[in-house]
C-alpha cells in the first residue's frame, strides 16, 4: 500500500514539474522577446529581462533552446543581438563555420555551418 501511494506522489510530482516548465518556458520566451524588442530603445532593460530568463532557466533546470543560446555571449553573459552589439562574419578556412564577436567584451564564438554531406 505505501508503495502505491510513492508511485501516486511520484506521478503527481512529475506531472507538476511538468507544468512548472511549462510556465518556465512560456515566461524565458516572453522575456526574450521583450528584450528584443527593447534593445534599440534600452539596451539595459534588455540585459535585464536576459538575466532574469536565464534565472528562471537555471532555476528549473530547464535547457534553453537553441535559439536563445545563441543570443546570449559565451563569455559575457550579455544579451547580443546581430547587428546591434554584435558582429557575425561566415569564414570558409578549413570547415565553413559562422563566428560571432560579441562588441561588449570582444570574445568570440564558433558555429559551424554544416553543409551537404557527400555520399
Amino acid at each position: 500500500m505505501a508503495i502505491k501511494n510513492l508511485m501516486h506522489t511520484t506521478q503527481e510530482w512529475l506531472t507538476a514539474m511538468n507544468s512548472t516548465k511549462r510556465i518556465a518556458l512560456k515566461r524565458v520566451h516572453t522575456l526574450f522577446h521583450l528584450a528584443k524588442e527593447v534593445i534599440h530603445e534600452d539596451p539595459e532593460l534588455a540585459q535585464r529581462y536576459v538575466q532574469i530568463a536565464r534565472k528562471i532557466a537555471m532555476r528549473t533546470r530547464l535547457h534553453l533552446p537553441q535559439e536563445y543560446r545563441n543570443l546570449i555571449c559565451r563569455h559575457c553573459k550579455s544579451f547580443i543581438l546581430p547587428g546591434v552589439n554584435c558582429r557575425i562574419r561566415i569564414q570558409q578556412r578549413r570547415e565553413p563555420h559562422m563566428v560571432i564577436t560579441c562588441l561588449n567584451c570582444g570574445g568570440h564564438s564558433r558555429i559551424p555551418i554544416k553543409g551537404e554531406e557527400k555520399p
